[in-house]
């Protein structure tokens, strides 16, 4: 088993039998012998692992008869598997294989049924099902935990019947590996044996038990065997034909999805390939991800295998989700093949298309890697079914290694965009402000010239206004009397706040309201100055002007001076 799941593969002849199939387990104790050229074994049987560590001088019946003392099991039911170069026999001097220092072995019995803590044991491990579908001349090797049922390997997500719900672990197959066959019955049944005559269709333990001997036909042919039919537990469509909206079309094959293989899965995007394409590669470049295109077709034999075994494992399933926006479509239908095809030359290219159309049905299923690009949509990888989960983990990691080189070149251009975009973004709102200054200082201006153009406006009004009632006043002035005339005459002499001062003469018997009009025709109205005697200090102008002269005491002659009111 890989690091990341179950471990399953396919190719046009057996694996060989050192296929690292089986789960790594701590092994039990080390035989050591030091000699001048040491060869190590790791040798697993079941749930122990044995290191033997022997001179290359040493025979394949060596390593059995240490392994008999180790694992109490006799040498006659012992069958040592693993060599590069096929079986040995026990004669076989190791020097002759030419083996690497350190080499992994397993051990078989057939004829030793394992125990029930064993079958306990062996539950939490992963067998390798070496399947040769003879008429078709394909080897298959599946990987499945030890707790799936004979129904589960033989047609999964089917009806199951009682007799095909032994698992297994407690089976009596030969673990780590087991070796079946799929032929056309020529009796009421098939046969799945590990010999080459086929008369009925059943698992044959490695101990020859009887618990496979009433199991359920795998059928006629290989899509059969992998559980892509059943006369009276028909699977409903992953996708409706002629679907109107992709988005319901995704929902449909989603919930089916889950119904066949459990909520452990990866999360379709439910919507257009256009609106993953644009969730995908459109956004923020450090937000951006890889899309992964999900492929189904239930008319291939390895449908159920790969979405079981590689879409469910829980580290592809994290991977994917920490790293692609997944998308998924069915095409079983030719229907809806002809509106991928159509989907992936509007948004790929015609090249991509044209790919697609060259896998053949037992191809499928295929995840496409579709990488954005500056300037067009690139397809990274295509995935086939046929791979295990190690290795399409490897190859989903491959892409994001170059989708991640190529998306901090992204991020750094964007950055440097970016930077560019801000300092110009700053200098035009600089510039902006200076305008925005330059406009409100020059509307200030503008402000400060029209108060001046009003205020000097006022100014001459009220000058002129001034001007009018000072030369109406001075018109209302009665004459100046002359000093020798019969009546009395006041003599005053004012000054002003210049330091000049204003003669003249007035009758003793004019009112104060006289003065004060001959003092506003000079420019000091009363409102704005205030009239005051010298010694004592008197404020005229709050006298009553009704008053004469003489009744203010400013008879005969007086010195005034005038003073700004507060």
């Amino acid at each position: 088993t890989g690091p990341y799941g179950p471990h399953t593969s396919s190719s046009s002849s057996p694996p060989s039998s050192s296929s690292p199939a089986f789960c790594p387990v701590q092994p039990s104790r080390h035989i050591l012998e030091r000699q001048s050229r040491m060869l190590s074994f790791r040798v697993e049987y079941r749930q122990r692992s044995t290191e033997v560590v022997l001179e290359d001088a040493s025979t394949v019946g060596d390593i059995k008869s240490i392994l008999e003392t180790e694992l109490q099991v006799p040498v006659s039911k012992m069958q040592l598997k693993g060599w590069k170069s096929g079986d040995v026999s026990d004669s076989t001097v190791l020097r002759s294989l030419h083996l690497p220092k350190n080499n992994s072995l397993y051990v078989l019995t057939p004829d030793i049924a394992p125990s029930a803590s064993t079958s306990q044991r062996l539950s939490n491990q992963n067998y390798l099902l070496v399947i040769s579908h003879r008429e078709a001349q394909r080897d298959y090797s599946l990987n499945f935990p030890a707790s799936k049922t004979i129904q589960e390997v033989r047609q999964p997500h089917t009806c199951r019947s009682p007799s095909t719900s032994m698992t297994l672990a407690s089976s009596g197959i030969s673990y780590p590996c087991h070796h079946l066959t799929v032929c056309r019955r020529s009796s009421p049944a098939l046969t799945v044996d590990q010999t080459d005559e086929c008369t009925d269709v059943h698992m044959v333990s490695d101990s020859e038990g009887d618990d496979f001997e009433d199991a359920p036909e795998f059928g006629v042919d290989e899509s059969e065997v992998f559980g892509m039919g059943s006369a009276s537990c028909q699977k409903s469509p992953m996708m409706p034909e002629n679907s109107e909206n992709e988005g319901d079309a995704l929902l449909h094959f989603t919930a089916e999805f889950s119904r066949r293989y459990g909520d452990c899965h990866p999360v379709f995007y439910i919507g257009s390939l256009e609106a993953a394409s644009q969730e995908a590669f459109y956004g923020k470049a450090r937000d951006r991800k890889l899309l992964a295109i999900y492929l189904h077709n239930d008319e291939s034999v390895l449908g159920n295998v790969f979405c079981s075994q590689m879409m469910c494992a829980d580290s592809i399933v994290s991977y994917l989700s920490q790293n692609f926006i997944t998308w998924a479509w069915d095409v079983t239908k030719e229907a809806n093949k002809a509106r991928l095809l159509t989907m992936c030359t509007r948004h790929f290219g015609s090249v991509v298309a044209q790919t697609i159309r060259t896998y053949k049905t037992d191809q499928f299923p295929l995840l496409l890697i579709v990488m954005g690009k500056r300037t067009s949509n690139e397809v990274l990888n295509v995935i086939q079914g046929n791979t295990t989960v190690d290795e399409l983990m490897m190859r989903l990691m491959g892409a994001v290694e170059i989708f991640t080189a190529q998306q901090q070149e992204d991020i750094k251009d964007e950055d440097e965009r970016e930077a560019r975009e801000m300092v110009k973004r700053e200098q035009d709102e600089a510039y902006r402000l200076s305008l925005e200054a330059d406009r409100k200082k020059r509307e200030a201006q503008e402000r400060e010239e029209a108060e001046q153009v009003r205020q000097e406006r006022i100014r001459k009004e009220q000058e002129e206004e001034r001007e009018a009632i000072r030369l109406s006043l001075e018109q209302a002035l009665p004459p100046e009397p002359k000093e020798e005339g019969g009546e009395p005459v006041s003599k005053l002499r004012i000054r002003t706040p210049s330091g000049e001062f204003l003669e003249r003469r007035f009758l003793g018997s004019c009112k104060l309201q006289v003065l004060f009009d001959f003092i506003a025709s000079k420019g000091y109205p009363s409102d704005e100055f205030k009239l005051l005697t010298t010694f004592p200090r008197r404020n005229i102008t709050q006298i009553d002007p009704a008053w004469s002269l003489v009744e203010a005491k400013l008879f005969p002659q007086e010195t005034l001076f005038l003073e700004a009111k507060e």
